[in-house]
């Protein structure tokens, strides 16, 4: 017997009833054990797998970061870090399966790390409601005192439609001769299938996500989409070039800046008379005043040149008046002798590369010294970012300079100590002859210490090139300096390529005036939903 309200159970009078019980939940016992044993061995498996795997991540950390002769190409890097993650992510999920704790535990940290959705992404709510209406208790009505609200992000696959467009004919039935009909408005690829969106995607996805074309190509053929190679290069081509006009204003307005930082790296293009590659170059000139507030937008303009002569330099910053950050290259010094009005500013970067390297050997004490002092101004540099320019300067005067004149005047008498033809005599006498250069931002707060600026905004050529050449040769280069002074200057301004590209192309097709081209430009452009 048990009493009204006890809901613990009773046990059976019976002994023979009581023992079978007892057999019984022994039994459970057991299983459970057993049960708890073998979860047990199989969450120690999984954490000792996972402490491997952490080990193995922070060893690839040391790669990416560690001496030149050890570090893995930066796309394998990044490949090796999203293995390794997901495999940890996959015993993390299989434990979780096992241990509703942890699964809880992992719940509320990915909640409390996630962040928020971007607020111009479209909302699609469910709203799940109880279906009773009234109290399980009294009958009464249910009224609403709350919601416990959660997003999830979604994703519809790229999705590809036929947009049709009718053009009705109207006519008089009283008057012969006379038809009516809107006139067929203006196509990107005349006699073409591609809306202006489409080719914009073509032009993205080989420039901004490095995907070739006949990678393009098979996966539109996965939709049941039948286009070749060669009629997305035409489509790409085609819209190449209406933006020519705008990236040559958006040179034009570079120019005219008081600063400006420059560069060049190696692209591979395609010879068609040899039929083998050969190497062009990739220049590029960048403007990025955010470092000490300065008020115009970022931009970066890429032009291609068959060769690394000073000419193409020229070329690229004719007509430039002020300040050039740039390594130590001689092109650049030429400028200086033709071009009045422009100011060199060198590279601390690239002046203690050569001691980096040297460093690394730990037979080197003169290399690693250097490096240490000017890790100091890196170090001040760091807490003068964002300042505004006066400062910058101020604080340069009163903590770098003391540096900078030290280390100057220590670099000669350790010189005196080196044999001539040593490799840290060598770097020594790079910094000594390019001082003029270095110590110019003591007395400019606008300028960098560095030239990391436009090294950053040509990295993606290194993606580029590994995953395709431009296969037309010397134009498809050309091509590519056009389309990716685009990307990359919407990247810096917080801008959609893919918009930007449809509604500029859009603009440019129906005839856009060439007096407003300056509302084309990635800092000023604002699409027709956004007013």
């Amino acid at each position: 017997m048990r009493a009204a309200g006890n809901d613990t159970p009773s046990l059976p009078e019976d002994a023979t009833a009581l023992h079978a019980l007892l057999l019984e939940t022994r039994s459970l016992v057991d299983t459970l054990s057993t049960e708890l044993g073998s979860i047990t061995a199989e969450r120690d498996a999984l954490a000792a797998q996972n402490e491997r795997l952490q080990h193995l991540l922070l060893k690839l950390k040391r790669r990416q970061f560690g001496t030149k002769s050890e570090r893995l190409p930066e796309e394998q890097l990044l490949f090796a870090f999203e293995e390794i993650e997901a495999t940890l992510a996959e015993n993390v999920a299989e434990a979780g399966k096992a241990s509703p704790t942890l699964r809880a535990s992992q719940a509320k940290r990915r909640r409390a790390g996630r962040g928020r959705l971007p607020a111009h992404l479209p909302r699609v709510e469910q709203v799940l409601a109880p279906e009773a209406s009234a109290c399980p208790c009294c009958q009464g009505p249910l009224v609403e005192i709350g919601t416990d609200t959660a997003e999830r992000l979604g994703v519809i696959p790229a999705q590809f439609r036929v947009l049709v467009t009718k053009r009705p004919k109207l006519a008089c039935r009283a008057c012969p001769g006379v038809v009516l009909q809107e006139p067929a408005p203006a196509r990107l690829i005349e006699g073409g299938m591609p809306t202006e969106a489409t080719v914009a995607h073509v032009l993205v996805s080989r420039y901004a996500d490095h995907l070739p074309l006949y990678r393009q190509s098979q996966i539109l053929a996965r939709q049941g989409i039948e286009i070749g190679r060669e009629v997305l290069a035409d489509w790409a081509g085609t819209g190449a070039m209406e933006f020519v006009p705008v990236v040559r204003r958006m040179r034009e307005i570079l120019l005219a800046s008081g600063r400006l930082f420059a560069d060049e790296t190696t692209m591979p293009v395609l010879d068609p008379g040899r039929g083998k590659t050969k190497k062009g170059y990739a220049w590029a000139i960048a403007r990025d005043d955010r470092p000490w507030g300065g008020a115009d937008p970022p931009a970066v303009v890429f032009h291609y040149a068959p060769g690394r002569g000073a000419e193409h330099a020229k070329a690229l910053l004719a007509g430039y008046r002020g300040i050039l950050q740039c390594d130590g290259y001689g092109a650049y010094k030429t400028l200086v002798a033709v071009e009045d009005g422009i100011t060199l500013a060198f590279c601390w970067s690239h002046a203690r590369r050569e001691f980096i390297e040297l460093a690394r050997s730990k037979t080197a004490p003169v290399a690693a010294e250097t490096l240490q002092r000017i890790a100091a101004l890196y170090a001040i540099e760091a807490e003068l970012r964002g300042k505004p320019p006066d400062l910058r300067r101020a604080g340069r005067q009163a903590k770098s300079r003391p540096l900078v004149e030290d280390l100057f005047a220590w670099l000669p008498a350790q010189l005196s100590r080196l044999p001539g033809g040593s490799p840290t005599a060598g770097a020594i006498r790079y910094v000594l002859n390019h001082r003029e250069g270095l110590v110019r931002f003591l007395d400019d707060g606008r300028i960098e210490l560095d030239n990391n600026t436009v090294e950053r905004a040509i990295r993606p050529i290194c993606l580029s090139r590994k995953n395709a050449l431009f296969a037309s040769g010397d134009d498809g280069g050309a091509r590519w300096a056009t389309v990716a002074s685009l990307v990359e200057t919407c990247k810096l301004n917080g801008v959609d390529p893919q918009r930007y590209f449809t509604d500029v192309l859009t603009r440019l097709v129906n005839g856009w005036p060439n007096s407003r081209i300056d509302e084309l430009m990635p800092w000023r452009w604002t699409s027709k939903e956004d007013g």
